[in-house]
């Protein structure tokens, strides 16, 4: 911009320049006047050997201005010509010139402003035309958000006039009734593959109980038949503790609940006393503060009583097991084997550290896809010949 000023009042100096010096040609009264008092130019009578040397030129220079009482920055073309009488002159034309701090400065203010307005018209265009055009894109979003795989209802469709939401749109559609139709098919294939067969298990045990009482049947006999039946009987339960397993991973279980683990507790410690009794455990419940949680009830049993079911099975006898219930969730500490257990492997499925032929497993496996399910956290701990389990809820 200064380059432009410069350029622009360069050319009005050379214009006056010329039509001073034609004045002058034409009016010779005009070189008396010496000092810029009275116009914009003055003329000095110079030595012919010292106007040969000089070329036009511009400078920037200060001039006392009257009505700003102070000097002002101006632009002074001096220049050199001659008259028809062989004299030269030396000729000074001065032109007001813009203050550099004063334009810098409203230029500065000037952009700032600019830039404000930008910033405000930037936000409100996404606050209010691209949020209105995004609509479907959030709603599709949000869609997908509330989408469980297994709720009958349809979700709505939102409506669009954008050819590449509308897309979008179909193609979500498309994966979900998909998905949908994958998992009622996963569903139904297991629902019914474990009912066809616990039928036939049912019949083999029960065949295999009636054969057993015969009295043409011997000792040895009976006792292989028992083998078989304890083998039966593990399947059978296997099939359904996998079942189980399946419906937990699968969501299944929708329905959450305000649950007391207080009272929770209390009822598996119950319903579990004839196993710690058998195997001379004692089962102690140290109740500190009342702790609640949301989640399925029957899952919350099932979680509850695989962590003290397992803490008693795989117990010593006369050993112990000390429920602990706080603020933070619910520990359960036994004592059992004289090792630590993998921790990276005890809540995956199917891992045994122990002998028991009746353990599958899974119960770890199981109440760790509860765990999961709600996000909630499960920790495992050994100190000193005591296995401790940590169910965090809060």
């Amino acid at each position: 911009m200064l380059d432009e000023i410069y350029d622009s009042i360069d050319d009005g100096l050379e214009n006056s320049k010329i039509l001073i010096i034609q004045n002058v040609q034409a009016d010779t009264t005009l070189i008396r006047r010496t000092s810029f008092r009275e116009s914009n130019y003055e003329i000095r009578a110079i030595p012919a050997e010292r106007a040969v040397n000089l070329r036009d030129v511009y400078i920037d220079s200060t001039l006392y201005m009257i009505n700003e009482g102070d000097y002002e920055p101006v632009r002074i073309l001096k220049s050199v010509f001659h008259l028809q009488n062989g004299k030269y002159y030396e000729l000074h034309v001065v032109s007001s010139m813009v203050e550099e701090d004063d334009l810098i400065e409203d230029l500065l203010y000037a952009l700032v402003w600019l830039y404000l307005i930008l910033l405000a018209s930037i936000l409100l265009i996404n606050n209010v035309l691209l949020k209105k055009i995004w609509k479907p894109f959030y709603q599709i979003l949000e869609r997908l958000k509330n989408f469980t795989i297994d709720s009958p209802q349809e979700a709505a469709i939102p409506q669009t006039k954008v050819s590449e939401f509308k897309m979008l749109n179909e193609s979500v559609t498309t994966l979900l009734n998909r998905t949908t139709a994958a998992f009622s098919s996963q569903k139904q294939f297991i629902e019914n593959a474990s009912h066809e067969l616990q039928t036939p298990l049912a019949i083999s045990i029960n065949k295999l109980e009636l054969l057993a009482e015969k009295d043409t049947t011997t000792e040895a006999q009976a006792h292989e038949i028992s083998s078989v039946i304890q083998s039966l009987e593990r399947a059978t339960k296997l099939n359904k503790t996998l079942l189980l397993l399946s419906r937990i991973e699968n969501r299944q279980f929708s329905d959450r609940s305000k649950v007391n683990l207080n009272k929770l507790t209390d009822e598996t410690i119950d319903g579990l006393s004839d196993l710690a009794e058998f195997k001379s455990v004692k089962v102690s419940l140290i109740d500190e503060v009342p702790l609640t949680c949301e989640m399925n009830p029957e899952l919350a049993s099932i979680m509850m009583s695989n962590l003290l079911k397992n803490a008693i099975v795989h117990n010593h006898e006369r050993g112990s097991v000390i429920i602990k219930i706080s603020s933070k969730g619910v520990t359960i500490e036994n004592t059992g084997a004289a090792q630590e257990l993998d921790a990276s492997q005890i809540f995956k499925r199917f891992y045994k550290n122990t002998a028991l032929n009746t353990s599958t497993g899974l119960g770890l496996s199981i109440v760790k896809s509860i765990v999961d399910l709600y996000g909630y956290r499960l920790t495992y701990q050994y100190n000193d010949g005591v296995h401790s389990f940590t169910l965090e809820v809060s």
